[in-house]
């Protein structure tokens, strides 16, 4: 699916119509900014990679903030999703002019003044980013201050937001691959538990099973999905087998075996017909929204577009466990990190944390109006959050979600990512074998490792 979701079904006309309008001067600009109409209190520079849906939801929440806080002056901005966004926050906090605070993936931290107070990124990122040069990392002590505290959060993707043991990024977000099902569609092929919840299956054969009666009422596919972005599924079921990915200096650790398992499922469920042997993220979308299968295995974000399908009743639960009772899946996390200062104002500082933790404990919205489930687990668990339906069926992908490997060339918008789902593409259209795909995944591996790391 489109790395930015649909603009979400239950924000306000009024709150719709202001992200529309932001994201349509993104989409010429390439980025777009929010900021306060008194333009007094202390600056704080934002910037982040979210626009569509995300960004009207994360507009709304930027101006609840500055209401609330009329002695801090947010600046937000926008920049183009992926590559853009990373190589802005490079560059500017390697010159000395980036923001206080940006959103990253959390697995890109890893990848690696008068600079940006905060970012928004992919925690997968966290490593890529040259933590120490890049980025500034945070003291805990500062969060404390205002409440938020590491236990609060899901241990494996706080320990994500680490490196060298040093905090680099606090966690928004799981965005994850889910599986969403037609409850009228469901309901005719008798999958459905008397709660009208997706019945849970265990190992292979008995999600074929299932995918198979749900075919018989289509008459097309079981379920769909994305054949342009089969990382996601190989990853989730290739985790979900507790395989493992390591990259060294130069070499990398992978169980073949379980790789070519993972392969196998996308090849046979698209050689029986259970899924599409290609569709992209528009077709993928249509075929659940128009019945052709009853069940879609996309990103949690993408329930703001279906919730604007007229007639669709759906719902939505994690993955099924393939291998070993696991539910684990593919996905990434958004985060707050700091591109590097050369120093630090502060009064800046201190109000550059106030957002962040702002940000965190009012995450509700967050993730009632785009589908990412939040991090902060007062939220998620919180009785309001409970209640939020489909959100609390899949809610559990706190726990379960499994991020790419570390490498610099890996995470949210990564080139592992991009060269992997060329060949899985090719496992779904049936031109390539499994034992080849595997053979020219691991062939792509190789050539990733010897590229110069860019920011080393």
């Amino acid at each position: 699916m489109p790395p930015v979701p649909s603009p979400p079904g239950n924000v306000s006309r009024r709150t719709l119509l202001t992200g529309a309008t932001a994201t349509a001067g993104l989409g010429l600009a390439g980025c777009g900014s929010l900021s306060s109409e008194l333009g007094g209190g202390t600056p704080v520079k934002q910037w982040n990679l979210l626009a569509g849906g995300d960004g009207a939801v994360m507009t709304a929440m930027h101006e609840e903030f500055m209401a609330a806080n009329p002695d801090i002056n947010l600046e937000a901005t926008t920049f183009a999703w992926g590559t853009p966004f990373y190589t802005r926050v490079v560059m500017g906090a390697a010159g000395g002019n980036a923001a206080d605070v940006a959103t990253s993936h959390v697995s890109r931290v890893k990848s690696g003044g008068n600079a940006a107070d905060v970012a928004t990124s992919h925690v997968s990122r966290v490593k890529s980013l040259s933590p120490g040069t890049i980025l500034d990392h945070i003291e805990l002590s500062e969060l404390e201050e205002f409440g938020i505290k590491g236990e609060d959060f899901p241990e494996a993707i706080w320990d994500k937001c680490f490196v060298d043991d040093k905090l680099y990024a606090v966690p928004l977000d799981t965005h994850a691959l889910v599986n969403y099902y037609n409850r009228d569609i469901c309901a005719q092929a008798n999958v459905l538990n008397p709660d009208g919840t997706l019945l849970e299956t265990d190992g292979v054969e008995e999600y074929f099973d299932l995918l198979r009666a749900v075919k018989d009422v289509t008459g097309e596919y079981g379920t769909s999905l994305d054949t342009l972005a089969g990382w996601r599924q190989f990853w989730a079921f290739y985790r979900q087998q507790d395989g493992e990915m390591i990259f060294g200096d130069g070499d990398y650790e992978m169980d073949d075996g379980k790789a070519l398992a993972a392969i196998e499922v996308l090849y046979k469920m698209a050689e029986e017909g259970l899924c599409p042997t290609f569709a992209d993220g528009g077709q993928c979308a249509a075929n659940f929204e128009n019945g052709v299968s009853g069940l879609v295995q996309v990103g949690n974000w993408e329930i703001a577009r279906f919730r604007l399908f007229e007639g669709l009743d759906f719902s939505m639960t994690e993955m099924p466990a393939l291998y070993n009772g696991n539910r684990y899946t593919q996905g990434d996390s958004h985060g707050f990190v700091f591109p590097h200062h050369n120093s630090w104002d502060p009064e800046v500082r201190k109000a550059t944390i106030a957002y962040v933790a702002y940000m965190v404990k009012n995450s509700f919205e967050w993730g009632a109006g785009g589908g990412h489930t939040p991090t902060y687990l007062p939220v998620t668990e919180g009785e309001d959050y409970q209640n939020l339906q489909p959100n609390a069926e899949y809610a559990n992908v706190v726990h379960n979600v499994q991020f790419d490997p570390d490498a610099w060339f890996s995470g949210s918008a990564a080139r592992l990512l991009d060269d992997s789902n060329a060949v899985l593409n090719q496992v779904y259209s049936q031109a390539m074998t499994p034992d080849v795909a595997l053979a020219t995944m691991k062939s792509r591996i190789e050539d990733l490792l010897a590229l110069p790391n860019p920011v080393e």
